[in-house]
């Protein structure tokens, strides 16, 4: 999101290249290992997911790619897929988080100085869907991926939603945000404004978003830590 790097053809694909050739590494690696891991994470992206105001996406929601980081997430998810032999013995698990809050670093990192200063507001309309997820739930979703199966592992990828329960849109973050560190959000800032600054390619992460339901990830039993934005934010800003 560093508004002085445009995503030009060459950022492009060093965007794509980090991710896949890494992935597609780590994926031959164990391939080729004698002793494979039982299990194997790759955390992608909500991305894949196409804005909507009104549609909600779970795990078992059918999708194209749409964008360039709707293909990115294509590409880089299926980068990881193990051949079938070694897929018999290591479970295959994609974990597509949303926006990841926490204290020391993402995109919390980039918001806390505008808003200390009362410079904070809505970006775009403001109604669009915001997934997030606070970074220690998605640790320990991770962790909890990381467990020995039960049984057989599945030979396709299990994917997991990594965001809160919690279906909130820009202007509620906004809020909350403000609220947490006791600071208006009056300037809000317009979708043009955000196009120009970013390109419209880049822009549409922020102005546009999706609601994204965690349906799997709480039927496997993981229990949030902060399921809410107010529990969130009280423990990223100390409040």
């Amino acid at each position: 999101m560093n508004p002085l790097r445009w995503w030009n053809e060459n950022y492009k694909k060093d965007l794509f290249s980090s991710r896949i050739d890494t992935t597609k590494a780590l994926a031959q690696a164990i391939a080729a290992s004698p002793s494979p891991p039982q299990s194997w994470v790759l955390v992608s992206g909500v991305a894949c997911y196409k804005p909507s105001l009104a549609a909600e996406y779970t795990e078992d929601s059918e999708w194209t790619p749409f964008d360039l980081l709707s293909k990115l997430v294509k590409e880089w998810e299926a980068s990881a897929l193990l051949p079938e032999n070694v897929a018999k013995t290591t479970k295959q698990v994609v974990i597509r988080p949303g926006a990841v809050l926490g204290r020391d670093g993402g995109a919390m990192k980039q918001m806390l100085l505008p808003f200390w200063l009362g410079l904070g507001g809505t970006l775009g309309s403001g109604s669009q869907p915001f997934p997030w997820i606070h970074v220690s739930d998605l640790a320990g979703i991770i962790a909890h991926a990381l467990e020995s199966p039960a049984g057989p592992p599945s030979p396709s990828q299990q994917v997991f939603n990594g965001v809160a329960p919690a279906l909130n849109t820009n202007y509620e973050f906004t809020k909350e945000l403000g609220r947490a560190l006791r600071r208006p959000t009056i300037f809000p800032v317009p979708g043009f404004v955000m196009n120009t600054l970013l390109g419209s390619e880049r822009a549409v992460v922020l102005t546009q978003g999706q609601k994204v339901i965690p349906k799997r990830t709480q039927e496997a039993g993981f229990q949030y830590n902060y399921p809410d934005l107010t529990s969130a934010l009280k423990e990223i800003v100390g409040s």
